[in-house]
C-alpha cells in the first residue's frame, strides 16, 4: 500500500458516474473544533497529536525528532513522524506498510501491534515492537525514516510485550521488556521488567535475561501492569522509565536508576514517583486530561529534556471517543531525578513551547479543516483499513475513492472501509458519494470504535426504494449491520452525488444528507455516540471515521 501527500483543493460535487456495483466518493472533509482559546506566541497546544495516537516513543537524530505510535490491528501500521520543534509533526511513513510484513488475520482491533519503540544507532533506525497474537516480538529497520522499512526480524526467545532497545556508549545493545515475574505472579497485574543483552546487528539474545524491576515501585503495595519500559543514560547513571497502574484513570509514569546495568535499579523516593500522573486530581474538574502515562524522554541538543506521553480527554465522566492521544511536556531535573509533572498538577492544554526553531507543517488543530480530493492513485498515509488486507479493498482513480460493496464492518474481517481518526470530541465529517445500490447494498460513512461498536449513515435500497439509513451497533449481541435508528426517503438521480454528513458533539452524533449542494436534510439528531467510547466499547483504540460500502 502506497502513501502520498495530502492534496487540498475545491471541486464541485459532479464528477464521473459510478459504475454498477461500485461506490465512488468524490471527496472527504474533516473539520474539528478545539475547546478554549488557541496558543499564543511561543506556546503550543496539547495534545500535539490529537486523536488515536497512543504509546508514543521518540528519538532525536541531530536537529530532528522522530516519533512512532501504536496502531493495533489497523493497517498500515505504526505511523512514523518527523519534527524539528516537537510541536509540528509530519507523517513520513507507516513502518508496517506491506501485507507481507505482518498478518493481523481476523484479530480484534485492540490486538496487533502494541507500543512500538524507536531508536537510532550506526546510521540505522530501529523500531522494536510486539505483534500480539500475530507473531510476538520483532524489529524492523530502515536507513531512511521515510522507508522502506524492513520485514520483521523476529526475536525468537523474547516473550511478553513492550520491548525497547538501548545502545550503550560502548556500542553494546540491550533490550528491556515487560513479561511475567519470576515464579508465580502474586496477584492480578503483577508483572516485571526484564533486561537482556542482544546483538547490535541481528538483535538476537547474547545471554540470559534478568529482572530489573519486580512489580513496580513498591511490591508491598501490589502495583499493577508495569510496562512500556525505556532505558536511557544521564550524567553517567542509567535510568529506567516505565508506566505503572494500567492504561485507564490510574495510569502513571515511574522512574528508577542505577550506577550500572548490573543494578540494582532503585525507584525515586516519594514524592518524586510517580513522575507523571493525573489520578490524584478531581475527576470532575473542568476540561480534564486523564489517564496520563506511557512516557518516553528525549534530550535536546542544548541539554534540555522533554517527554511525550499518552493521555485522554473525556467529554463527560470517563467517556472519550477519540482514544488515547500524544501529549508533550518539559522535564525538570532535581537531585539526579527527572520529573515530568509534580503531583496534583493538571496537564496544561496550552503551554510554553520548546526553544527550538519553528518546524514545518501544521501545529495541532491547524488547519481545523482537512479535505481529501482523492487525486493521484493512492491515499494519504493517515488513511487506514481494518486489519491486513488479503485483497485490495479500495482503489483511487479519476479523482475518486472507489469501493466495491463487500463484507460488513461487523463481520470481523476485511470490509471495504477506509478511515481516518476522529481527532476532536466536536467534529464535522462530510463526503459525496455516487452509488446505485443493489439489493442489500449500502455505502456511506462509518464511525467505528471496533467491529461491534459503530455508527453508520448510508445510501441504500430497501423494499424497492432508495433511502438514507442511520444505524448503530452497540455490542456483539446486536445485528452485524447494526440496528436501524432512523431513515429518510431519497430521490436518487442517476449519476448524481449524494452528500452525507456526520456531526459529533461529544457523546451525541447528528446525521444528515443532501441530494442538492447545501440543502441538508436531517435523518437523525442526538444519536447516542457513547457507543464509540472506550468506556463502553473497551479496548485500546479510538474512533475512526470514513467511507464504507457493504452487502447486508
Amino acid at each position: 500500500m502506497k502513501s502520498l501527500r495530502l492534496l487540498a483543493a475545491t471541486v464541485a460535487l459532479l464528477s464521473g458516474p459510478a459504475l454498477a456495483g461500485e461506490a465512488r466518493f468524490d471527496w472527504f472533509s474533516y473539520q474539528g473544533q478545539e475547546a478554549g482559546h488557541g496558543p499564543g506566541a511561543g506556546e503550543y497546544r496539547n495534545p500535539i497529536l490529537p486523536g488515536f495516537y497512543p504509546d508514543p516513543s521518540i528519538v532525536r537524530v541531530g536537529a530532528e525528532f522522530f516519533l512512532v505510535n501504536s496502531t493495533f490491528s489497523w493497517f498500515p501500521g505504526i505511523p512514523v513522524w518527523r519534527s524539528r520543534d516537537l510541536v509540528r509533526w509530519q507523517q513520513v511513513a507507516n513502518a508496517i506498510s506491506r501485507p507481507t510484513q505482518l498478518d493481523f488475520k481476523r484479530l480484534d482491533m485492540s490486538r496487533g501491534v502494541f507500543a512500538p519503540a524507536i531508536s537510532h544507532h550506526g546510521g540505522q533506525f530501529q523500531i522494536v515492537n510486539t505483534c500480539v497474537d500475530c507473531g510476538g516480538n520483532y524489529v524492523v529497520t530502515a536507513r531512511d525514516p521515510a522507508g522502506p522499512w524492513s520485514d520483521p526480524i523476529w526475536l525468537k526467545d523474547v516473550g511478553g510485550i513492550d520491548p525497547s532497545l538501548f545502545f550503550d556508549d560502548d556500542g553494546r545493545a540491550w533490550l528491556v521488556n515487560n513479561d511475567a515475574p519470576e515464579g508465580k505472579p502474586l496477584y492480578e497485574g503483577h508483572r516485571a521488567i526484564w533486561l537482556r543483552e542482544v546483538d547490535p546487528v541481528t538483535f538476537q539474545s547474547k545471554g540470559p535475561a534478568r529482572v530489573l524491576v519486580n512489580g513496580g515501585v513498591d511490591l508491598s503495595k501490589r502495583p499493577v501492569w508495569i510496562e512500556g519500559p525505556h532505558l536511557f543514560k544521564h550524567e553517567g547513571r542509567y535510568y529506567l522509565s516505565a508506566a505503572e497502574g494500567g492504561t485507564s484513570v490510574n495510569h502513571s509514569q515511574v522512574i528508577f536508576r542505577a550506577d550500572s546495568l548490573a543494578g540494582p535499579f532503585v525507584p525515586a523516593p516519594a514524592p518524586i514517583n510517580p513522575i507523571l500522573t493525573q489520578r490524584d486530581l478531581d475527576p470532575a474538574r473542568p476540561s480534564p486530561i486523564s489517564a496520563a502515562g506511557h512516557a518516553d524522554l528525549v534530550q535536546l541538543a542544548d541539554g534540555a529534556w522533554w517527554a511525550v506521553f499518552l493521555g485522554t480527554r473525556p467529554y463527560k465522566g470517563d467517556l472519550y471517543n477519540t482514544g488515547r492521544e500524544t501529549f508533550l511536556l518539559p522535564v525538570t531535573w532535581r537531585d539526579g531525578w527527572p520529573t515530568i509533572l509534580p503531583g496534583r498538577q493538571a496537564i496544561p492544554a496550552i503551554a510554553s513551547a520548546p526553544r527550538l526553531p519553528r518546524g514545518s507543517g501544521a501545529a495541532p488543530g491547524e488547519p481545523a479543516m482537512v479535505r481529501d480530493e482523492f487525486a493521484g492513485s493512492s491515499l494519504s498515509p493517515y488513511w487506514l483499513t481494518m486489519r491486513t488486507p488479503t485483497a485490495p479493498v479500495y482503489r483511487v482513480e479519476g479523482g475518486a475513492l472507489v469501493l466495491t460493496p463487500g463484507e460488513g464492518i461487523g463481520n470481523h474481517g476485511h470490509p471495504a472501509y477506509v478511515a481516518r481518526r476522529q481527532q476532536q470530541a466536536d467534529a464535522t465529517v462530510t463526503t459525496a458519494v455516487r452509488f446505485q445500490p443493489g439489493k442489500g447494498e449500502a455505502a456511506g460513512l462509518a464511525a467505528v470504535q471496533n467491529d461491534d461498536w459503530f455508527l453508520t449513515v448510508a445510501v441504500t435500497r430497501r423494499q424497492g426504494r432508495d433511502r438514507v439509513e442511520v444505524r448503530r451497533r452497540a455490542g456483539p449481541g446486536e445485528p452485524v449491520a447494526g440496528k436501524l435508528v432512523a431513515e429518510a426517503p431519497l430521490a436518487l438521480r442517476a449519476g448524481a452525488a449524494v452528500a452525507l454528513r456526520v456531526v459529533a458533539r461529544g457523546g451525541d452524533y447528528d446525521f444528515a444528507y443532501a441530494s442538492r449542494p447545501g440543502r441538508w436534510i436531517d435523518v437523525a439528531k442526538g444519536v447516542d455516540g457513547t457507543v464509540l467510547s472506550t468506556e463502553r466499547a473497551g479496548g485500546f483504540v479510538g474512533t475512526m471515521i470514513g467511507p464504507f460500502a457493504e452487502k447486508r
